[in-house]
């Protein structure tokens, strides 16, 4: 799958990452409320710096089992605010799994929703994927809010379904079908 970046929102510009991101990413990996939910634990400089190498090569998906992370750019300032991940989880099933972090000072602002709901669009239109989950921390209040706006149901609970940070958690599974995205307004094919 090949993208024409950047991809272009109201107020955002996603792209793939670049060395200079360095400094931004840092304000928020190092951030324990952004990290408090993410696989990742709080980093320092070096541990982004390395991070950033990997996401250096996810700009595109060639296979399944690929993450697709791209930077969250506010176009007025030029700054990285965060990211959002696209899982090409199944070819067979045409799954994926959505996910995203964002600077905590950017948040309330529905930057979020902006950068996620391009990510939905990516994953509906050109991956063709039929259905789009998230997998949501219980207790993760403000991702389960904001995956019920993008129109994402939940539909499991799952109890103690990982061992994270140190603890049992239960994971909510937040998910859309492609059939219900396109019924949101702003989805629809356009027919001409």
């Amino acid at each position: 799958m090949h993208l024409d970046y950047p991809i272009r929102t109201e107020r955002l510009d996603l792209r793939p990452h670049r060395r200079e991101d360095l400094d931004d990413l840092l304000a928020f990996h190092s951030d324990p409320d952004v990290v408090r939910y993410v696989p990742w634990p709080v980093r320092d400089r070096a541990q982004v710096e390395a991070a950033l190498e990997v996401k250096l090569g996810q700009g595109e998906l060639t296979e399944p089992g690929q993450w697709l992370v791209l930077a969250i750019e506010l176009r007025e300032t030029k700054t990285v605010i965060g990211e959002v991940l696209l899982k090409w989880a199944s070819e067979t099933d045409r799954q994926g799994e959505l996910g995203y972090a964002l600077n905590t000072a950017y948040h309330g602002r529905g930057l979020a929703a902006e950068a996620a709901d391009a990510m939905l669009r990516i994953g509906f239109e050109e991956l063709k994927l039929h259905r789009i989950y998230a997998l949501i921390i219980d207790g993760n209040t403000a991702s389960a809010q904001l995956a019920t706006r993008l129109g994402m149901h939940q539909e499991a609970h799952l109890v103690h379904a990982a061992f994270f940070k140190g603890e049992w958690i239960d994971d909510l599974v937040f998910a859309i079908r492609e059939d219900e995205w396109r019924s949101l307004p702003g989805h629809q094919v356009d027919p001409g």
